[in-house]
């Protein structure tokens, strides 16, 4: 592979532009102080002379030390530079590289990594927190932001996945997974007695992510749950956390925490505040509610189940959705025939989760590492200059590629899925802030 230099012609791997990042003398920044105040004032984070250079905003300097800087804050060997984290993870990048074939030669190496580090130093384009949060650091580093899990209807499984959950979380990842093979409450097991369902397992997750945080940095583990439309508890599934919410503000009004901080007493108190949760719908659910017809559900074990499939108005099922979600947020809808539809590998699965934030959507057991391309970047105020974007769109996919190798999975399922089928998330922001930069209004 020929790796072109582009925004570093002028260096050469005797005079590396990585180099030049890392030496004070040639690539001078500026240090400042930062700290995250609570609205008490109390202090929740401080780390005094950090270095970035002087086009960092106040707000990229903030994120960068209290979230990707590694170490305790009372070491003196934490990191404190952001020429630190880009070299340890540009250097570690291009090191899997070479191994494993992607560049013949250490003058190509060395190219590759000059213009990642160009790239991330002039914030053209950023890779997701576990990158930053685990490479060069871990020796198996979780690479990948967003996994998809598969949840089965036995025991093992159910325990499994809050075991895998507990793996990703910590190393500041986020899961999706759908719990619609598992059986209702209305349904037997096969020893005797009754299933516990969905909402009980559920309450099992949500306890996790509230204990591990997101690689222990200052933000909640991130997971969606998604319920079928035709599983027998889809209607206290959709009811279940607009009613968790009811009872936070209940002890809101009783003195239970200020009503403005999501982290108070109530909601500690009350379950479901770690999750996303949406209804998996179909063309076949949508014609019902359009037609105004009856909905029958299906129970996941038939011959475990007395009497008959439970059945709502199809209606009654998208207004409740409707109103709880005008409550609290969720849940939201899964357009489970929609997103098959544009399921590019169809012929290998189906598609039946996302991650918690809905932009990788593919197989079960899976696994996607993700970055973003600031596109303010590539504009000089009226002009978007595609050369520069075309040519860090490729030094990033050739990254999130090798990301894919260098990337360690919580299960062998998980690792021959990502490694089978590759999935990379490139995705872009400050598309308004470039509108408005060109003064071009959305309705134009």
């Amino acid at each position: 592979m020929l790796i072109r230099r582009y925004f570093t012609s002028g260096y050469s791997a005797e005079d590396s532009f990585l180099d030049t990042l890392m030496s004070e003398e040639r690539f001078p920044m500026e240090k400042s102080d930062v700290r995250i105040a609570g609205r008490d004032g109390e202090i929740k984070f401080e780390q005094f002379n950090v270095e970035f250079p002087e086009w960092w905003t106040p707000n990229s300097r903030l994120i960068v030390t209290s979230k990707y800087f590694r170490g305790d804050t009372s070491s003196p060997d934490r990191e404190s530079s952001v020429r630190q984290i880009i070299h340890r993870v540009v250097t570690t990048i291009g090191n899997k590289g070479r191994e494993l074939g992607y560049f013949l030669t250490d003058k190509e190496q060395d190219a590759f990594q000059d213009e990642l580090a160009f790239i991330l130093i002039w914030q053209k384009a950023w890779f997701n927190s576990p990158v930053w949060f685990n490479v060069g650091i871990a020796r198996e580093p979780q690479c990948a932001a967003c996994f998809i899990l598969k949840l089965e209807d036995n025991i093992e499984s159910i325990l499994g996945i809050a075991n895998q959950e507990a793996l990703i979380f910590k190393d500041g990842s986020g899961t999706g997974k759908n719990m619609s093979r598992l059986r209702s409450r209305y349904e037997r097991l096969s020893g005797g007695g009754k299933a516990s369902g969905v909402l009980s397992f559920m309450r099992v997750y949500d306890s996790m992510a509230n204990i591990i945080k997101a690689g222990g940095k200052y933000r909640r583990a991130a997971t969606l749950e998604i319920l079928d439309v035709d599983h027998p508890e889809i209607m206290d599934f959709i009811k279940c956390k607009a009613h968790e919410e009811e009872k936070a503000r209940v002890l809101i009004n009783a003195g239970y925490g200020d009503p403005m901080d999501f982290e108070n007493e109530a909601y500690q108190t009350v379950a479901f505040q770690n999750v996303n949760i949406s209804i998996g719908t179909t063309n076949k659910f949508m014609q019902a509610v359009e037609n105004d017809e009856e909905w029958e559900t299906k129970f996941r074990v038939p011959e475990l189940a007395p009497g008959s499939p439970i059945t709502y108005k199809a209606r009654d099922l998208l207004m409740e959705t409707a109103i709880a979600a005008h409550r609290c947020g969720d849940p939201g809808i899964f357009y489970l025939d929609n997103i098959n539809e544009w399921n590019t590998c169809i012929n290998d699965f189906t598609i039946h989760s996302s991650n918690p934030c809905g932009e990788f959507l593919f197989v079960d057991n899976s696994a996607c590492n993700l970055a973003s391309l600031n596109l303010l970047k590539f504009s000089d105020g009226k002009n978007f200059n595609l050369d520069d974007f075309y040519h860090t769109i490729n030094i990033m996919i050739i990254a999130q590629d090798i990301l894919v190798d260098l990337g360690h999975y919580p299960t062998q399922e998980i690792e021959e899925n990502s490694k089978k089928y590759r999935p990379l998330g490139l995705g872009y922001g400050n598309l308004g802030a470039l509108l408005m930069a060109w003064g071009i209004p959305y309705d134009s």
